[in-house]
């Protein structure tokens, strides 16, 4: 988190690398996320922003059969691609 209490760049990610790693639930981290995506009057940098929708929607069911609109290698492509773009 920053000064005014947003979370940064660093902050996201970490979202992202506890979800892949099992320490954060889907829901959780959709809860998270929509809390910042809701939130008026923040500004945004585009990654942050891209990043903060990603996780928005994590939980969304497949449909009746089960799982996840975006599974688990879904999220993992995020996580490189997020890290890509920072230049990690």
């Amino acid at each position: 988190m920053d000064a005014s209490g947003q979370p940064t760049l660093d902050a996201i990610e970490d979202r992202f690398v506890e979800l892949v790693g099992g320490r954060l639930s889907r829901d959780e981290a959709d809860r998270w996320a929509a809390r910042w995506v809701m939130e008026d009057g923040i500004v945004w940098d585009d990654l942050s922003w891209w990043a903060l929708n990603c996780l928005y929607g994590i939980d969304l069911p497949a449909g009746e059969g089960g799982g996840y609109l975006h599974d688990d290698e879904q999220v993992r492509t995020w996580l490189a691609e997020l890290r890509k773009r920072r230049g990690r």
